[in-house]
């Protein structure tokens, strides 16, 4: 399907949706997270997404000149577009049941930088910042950016990003743990589309599951994360990708996960 704001393809069972705005540094507009939300729904199965931006940005946040924060109300006109576009779209991606990885090349910044640590795994370019520039503009972070940041980050470092908006450079968000690789710039595109071509091949119900019990294992208790994992573990176990994951240990080949 063709969309206005983003580029989606397939590469092999991966589904790329790139953040196409390269002229505004891929500045999102809410119609931007309903397209990727539309596509997100579209699997036709991908067992693998790669979020990517064009050009020389990931992404450098909401769009304000596109309409985001409103003329008459700026206000609710702001609260409209996160709980009527952004929010659903940064939910769809924790919902979703295949693995996903962000490329991010340039700034990720405000909601673009929440979307970029959405991913399961987030691979950067050496040219990669990460802000949180709200504090700048007498605003408040958001797209999630204050559940995820104390909890990839701890408090503190979370407080610098937040009450100092300073960017963050790929190698210190590394150092931070904040993000999995940074590799040189040339180097992005393979070694994202690797990672996310990897990750395709694998026993895709046992990932969503992981993925899922991960979400779940920030808000509950230890009991309620052993009976979760139960749950999941007996789902994983009638998956026909099990069987094969038994089969392959048995004989001492390499699986051949069909994504079932």
């Amino acid at each position: 399907m063709a969309y206005e704001h983003i580029l989606a393809e397939r590469q092999g069972a991966v589904l790329v949706l790139t953040l196409n705005r390269p002229d505004r540094l891929n500045a999102a507009p809410p119609a931007l997270f309903d397209e990727l939300r539309d596509a997100l729904a579209r699997l036709d199965g991908a067992r693998a997404v790669l979020l990517a931006g064009a050009g020389r940005a990931f992404c450098s946040g909401a769009d304000v000149g596109g309409g985001a924060l409103g003329a008459d109300d700026p206000g609710e006109a702001t609260y409209a577009a996160l709980t009527d576009q952004y929010n659903p779209t940064m939910l769809a991606i924790a919902d979703l049941g295949v693995p996903v990885v962000s490329a991010v090349r340039g700034p990720a910044a405000g909601i673009g930088c929440s979307l970029a640590l959405a991913a399961d795994f987030c691979v950067a370019s050496e040219t990669a910042y990460f802000l949180q520039a709200f504090v700048n503009i007498g605003l408040v972070p958001d797209g999630g950016a204050s559940w995820m940041l104390p909890r990839l980050i701890g408090r503190a470092r979370a407080a610098e990003m937040m009450l100092l908006g300073e960017r963050v450079p790929a190698a210190k968000a590394l150092d931070w743990g904040m993000i999995h690789r940074v590799v040189a710039d040339e180097a992005l595109d393979a070694e994202a589309l690797a990672l996310a071509t990897r990750l395709a091949a694998g026993p895709t119900v046992a990932l969503g599951l992981m993925r899922r019990a991960l979400g779940r294992a920030m808000e509950s208790d230890y009991a309620a994360a052993l009976a979760a994992e139960a749950d999941a573990q007996r789902t994983a176990r009638g998956s026909a990708d099990s069987t094969e994951g038994g089969m392959a240990f048995l004989q001492k080949r390499k699986p051949a996960f069909q994504g079932r």
